[in-house]
C-alpha cells in the first residue's frame, strides 16, 4: 500500500532527498496573509471581524467568548472525557515542573559573581487549531507548561464555528475552563495572530504566541515575528517508525493509520531492515484501512508523502531517521531503550511496542507540540521553557573590578573603544583614592 524506497547498499544517499515529506510553501502563504496580518495591525478589532467573516463564515459582535459560554461547556462535558482531561492536566504540569530551572550564582572569582535567572514572560497568546477536528488536548498542551512558567496572563484563540453558536468547539471551551482560563476569543487563522501580536481593542499584545496551525498560521507566525516571539512554524504532522522484526505488524500498521487520520498531509515513513516487517504491514494496512473512520484522508497521506524504507540494518535505520528528524519518532526494537537514546534528531521518542504516538497525543505527560518538517534537527517541542526568559545578574566588588580593569583596558584598547575602558578605569581610581 506504500511506496517501497529500498536504501540498502546506499549509505553515502542524500538521505533527505530520498524521503518524502508534504511540502509546506510558507513562503507563498505570507503573501497571502499578509493583506490580513497588516489590517489587523492597522485597523484593529474591525479588520478581525472582517477576515473571520470572510474566512470563516461568522459574523462576530464580540471577540471575547463570554465566561458562561466557558462554564456552560464545562458543565455540559462528557464526565468520561473531563476525567481524562484532570489526568492529562495533571501528567503534563508534573513533567512541565521537571522542566523549571533553579537560579544558578556562580562565583567566576572572589568577589564577582554571575547568576543565570530564569523569569516568565508577562502575557502569552495560545493559539489552538479548529480545522478537520477540536483539539482540547492542545489546550492542556499550551496552557499548563505556561501556567507551570509562572506566566501571569494568558489568553487562548480558536476558531468560531456556525454548528457552534459562533463559538469554538465546546470541548474546547471546556478545556479552557477546567484550566481556569478565562479570556479566550472566538477567533482564527492569521488574524488571531495578528491580533495576539499588536492587540487590537479589548485584546492587549502578548509577548510570546504558541501552538500548532495551518500553512496560513505559520505564514501569520512568521510575520510576527521579531514583533513577539513565536514557538515555531509548524507544518503538517509526521511519524517515523524504526522497527526490526520483533514488531508487531497490526500495531505498526495501527500507528500509520493512526497518524494519517490526522491530516492528508501528514507523512508517514516505517525503517526497518526486515522484508517480512513490511510485507507483513502492508497486510495489516489492507485490513485497518478500509474500515477506519477516516478513510479518505488516511489513503491520501498514505498514498502521498509517505513510505516504507528498507535498510541494510538498524545502524542505518538510526542514520535515515536521524536525517528525516520526524515530529514523532517509533523506536520498536528488541533493544529499543538503549537504542533510542543514541537518536539524536526528533520532536519526541517513543520506546518499545507499548508506548505509541497517539498515547503522546493526549496522557504521557509529554507535550505535542512538536518540531516538524525536520526541523526537530535544531529545536525542540513546546515545554515550561518555551515560557521562560534567561537574565544574567552580573555583580562585583571594588576589588574584583580592579583585578579584570587591566584585561578590559587590553580587549578595550584592541577594540578602540576608548570610552569601555574609562568607564572601568574611572571607578579604579575611585576604588583606589
Amino acid at each position: 500500500m506504500l511506496t517501497r524506497i529500498d536504501l540498502r547498499g546506499r549509505r553515502d544517499a542524500v538521505l533527505t532527498a530520498e524521503l518524502p515529506r508534504a511540502e509546506l510553501d510558507v513562503a507563498a502563504a505570507v503573501e497571502q496573509v499578509r493583506p490580513v496580518v497588516e489590517g489587523v495591525r492597522d485597523r484593529g478589532a474591525d479588520a478581525v471581524r472582517e477576515a473571520t467573516a470572510r474566512f470563516d463564515g461568522v459574523t462576530l459582535t464580540c471577540l471575547r467568548v463570554p465566561v458562561e459560554a466557558l462554564t456552560a461547556a464545562l458543565d455540559a462535558l462528557d464526565p468520561a472525557v473531563r476525567a481524562a482531561l484532570e489526568e492529562a492536566i495533571r501528567r503534563n504540569r508534573a513533567v512541565s515542573t521537571a522542566q523549571l530551572r533553579a537560579d544558578e550564582v556562580v562565583s567566576v572569582v572572589d568577589g564577582a559573581t554571575v547568576t543565570e535567572r530564569w523569569v516568565p514572560v508577562g502575557r502569552v497568546g495560545l493559539y489552538v487549531p479548529g480545522g478537520l477536528v477540536a483539539y482540547p488536548s492542545s489546550v492542556v498542551m499550551n496552557a499548563v507548561p505556561a501556567l507551570v512558567a509562572g506566566v501571569g496572563s494568558l489568553a487562548i484563540a480558536s476558531p468560531p464555528k456556525p454548528e457552534f453558536g459562533n463559538l469554538p468547539n465546546p470541548y474546547i471551551l471546556a478545556a479552557c475552563a477546567l484550566l481556569g482560563v478565562d479570556e479566550v476569543y472566538a477567533v482564527g487563522g492569521a488574524q488571531a495572530i495578528a491580533m495576539f501580536a499588536y492587540g487590537v481593542e479589548g485584546v492587549a499584545p502578548v509577548d510570546v504566541i504558541t501552538g500548532p496551525g495551518n500553512v496560513y498560521v505559520a505564514a501569520a507566525k512568521r510575520l510576527v515575528q521579531g514583533r513577539c516571539g513565536i514557538d515555531s512554524e509548524a507544518g503538517p504532522t509526521e511519524i517515523a517508525i524504526l522497527a526490526d522484526s520483533s514488531a508487531v505488524p497490526a500495531s505498526v500498521a495501527a500507528d500509520l493509520v493512526a497518524q494519517a487520520e490526522h491530516d492528508p498531509l501528514a507523512a508517514c515513513l516505517l525503517v526497518t531492515d526486515s522484508v517480512e516487517l513490511l510485507d507483513a504491514v502492508d497486510a495489516e494496512l489492507g485490513k485497518q484501512v478500509p474500515v477506519t473512520k477516516h478513510r479518505d484522508r488516511v489513503e491520501a497521506a498514505l498514498a502521498g508523502q509517505s513510505a516504507h524504507v528498507l535498510v541494510e540494518d538498524l545502524d542505518h535505520g538510526l542514520e535515515v531517521v536521524d536525517a528525516w528528524a520526524a515530529e514523532h519518532l517509533e523506536v520498536i526494537t528488541v533493544d529499543a531503550p538503549a537504542r533510542a537514546r543514541r537518536v539524536r534528531n526528533a520532536g519526541a521518542v517513543f520506546i518499545g511496542g507499548f508506548t505509541p504516538v497517539s498515547l503522546g497525543d493526549y496522557l504521557a505527560g509529554s507535550n505535542h507540540v512538536l518540531p516538524t518538517g525536520g526541523t526537530a534537527r535544531f529545536s525542540s517541542g513546546l515545554s515550561a521553557q518555551s515560557f521562560l526568559k534567561r537574565m544574567s545578574l552580573v555583580e562585583y566588588s571594588p576589588e574584583a573590578l580592579s583585578t579584570v580593569a587591566p584585561h578590559v583596558s587590553a580587549l578595550g584598547g584592541a577594540e578602540d573603544l576608548v570610552a569601555h575602558v574609562e568607564a572601568v578605569q574611572v571607578r579604579v581610581r575611585r576604588g583606589q583614592a
